[in-house]
């Protein structure tokens, strides 16, 4: 039976309806990290070495967004032929961070603008005859 897959082990949960991204908090001062952070805090004014597992908010605000243009080189899978994409940079309030990422289609750079609220979604990246490969990617908040 075919079953579902993270593309990057480890970053995200797969629970398509509520998906989160996997990151790491400072135990010391309370800075958060994507991707976990081990070995030692980045934080300049700390020197902790101790680290929690958390999820991290799966909403956030549009800080910045581009189109990609260019096929990106192997590993990254990419249909044929390629069709340029947007990338959004997703400020997480409680977090105190931005977080890149792909956005879903065919959301396009000319439907987004900074300060709109976007979500964390799964889709499929690949799908081969062991199931579908999941990655996370922001999409515009739809309401509830």
């Amino acid at each position: 039976m075919a079953s579902s897959r993270a593309a990057i082990e480890g970053w995200y949960t797969l629970d398509r309806s509520n998906p989160r991204l996997l990151g790491s908090r400072c135990v010391k001062c309370g800075t958060y990290f994507f991707p976990k952070q081990a070995g030692y805090c980045r934080n300049p004014h700390c020197d902790s070495t101790e680290f929690s597992e958390v999820e991290l908010s799966r909403t956030g605000t549009l800080w910045s967004y581009t189109n990609a243009c260019y096929q990106p080189p192997e590993p990254f899978v990419a249909p044929e032929p390629f069709e340029p994409y947007a990338i959004a940079a997703v400020h997480l309030e409680k977090e105190r961070m931005v977080v890149l990422g792909q956005v879903v289609s065919p959301v396009s750079v000319e439907q987004l603008e900074v300060g709109m609220p976007m979500e964390l979604v799964l889709d499929t990246l690949h799908s081969d005859e062991d199931g579908d490969e999941l990655i996370w990617k922001w999409q515009p908040e739809t309401s509830t």
